[in-house]
């Protein structure tokens, strides 16, 4: 947890693997890094790749603690209504990534890729 000094790391997110099922075959969503630290007004990254082309079906979750999951992104790179811009998404190929720019106290929670058959709008 951060103190008001803001000079202890933040512990950041979980969940490393997810399996999905997608058609004929088993989908595999492995995320890294499984956990991290990092401190106030840094710039943190974390990627999720897909053992097989998922199109831009990939959403992204924040959960604070004791909260319910927040939608973040949706079809790999669209913000969600009311996400700070500092949080942003982007494919490349079969690995999509969530980038958080000038990481705010504010951000600590657990954060989760998932793919699905089709985006919210």
């Amino acid at each position: 947890m951060l103190h008001r000094n803001m000079n202890v790391p933040t512990q950041l997110l979980g969940l490393l693997l997810l399996w999905f099922t997608g058609g004929k075959c088993d989908i595999q969503v492995t995320q890294s890094p499984a956990s991290l630290s990092a401190s106030p007004e840094e710039i943190v990254t974390i990627t999720c790749q897909a053992s097989q082309d998922i199109g831009s079906s990939l959403l992204w979750y924040q959960q604070k603690p004791g909260k319910s999951p927040q939608l973040l992104i949706y079809s790999a790179t669209i913000l969600a209504d009311g996400v700070p811009s500092r949080f942003s998404g982007s494919r490349s190929g079969t690995q999509y990534s969530l980038k958080i720019s000038r990481l705010q106290v504010e951000d600590i929670g657990t954060y989760y890729c998932l793919q699905v058959s089709s985006s919210p709008p």
